[in-house]
């Protein structure tokens, strides 16, 4: 009987103490974060997701991603291959983002052909 006291409770604190080292999801910062692009223009951005899927969005909603010279692009949907299956993803263009206020009418019309736009959660 003890030992079968002693195997349930060895099996009881195996599963607690490897459910208590699971990381808890953390969202992403909040608020809006100034970006500065490469040419010195200023772009208000939110980061949305957690630790494990995460993406950056203007103030306004469309879907931006950083290009390796650190210059904040618009994002657009592309069909890839991924582990042998075709899935949706976002990938970046080099189209320069650009506040809601800056951006030009030909823009504009471009971000809502190609762009993706994301709801605002707040």
């Amino acid at each position: 009987m003890k030992k079968l006291l002693f195997i349930i409770f060895a099996c009881t604190a195996f599963v607690l103490s490897s459910q208590a080292q699971q990381p808890a999801r953390v969202p992403a910062r909040p608020g809006v974060i100034n970006r500065i692009q490469p040419n010195g223009d200023t772009l208000h951005v939110f980061l949305r997701g957690d630790e494990h899927w995460h993406f950056t969005m203007t103030v306004d909603g469309w879907q931006v991603k950083e290009d390796n010279k650190g210059k904040i692009c618009y994002a657009v949907l592309k069909t890839r291959k991924i582990n042998g299956e075709k899935q949706q993803v976002a990938v970046i263009t080099r189209r320069q983002a650009h506040d809601a206020a800056k951006r030009s009418k030909c823009e504009q019309r471009w971000l809502n052909k190609h762009g993706i736009q994301k709801m605002k959660e707040d």
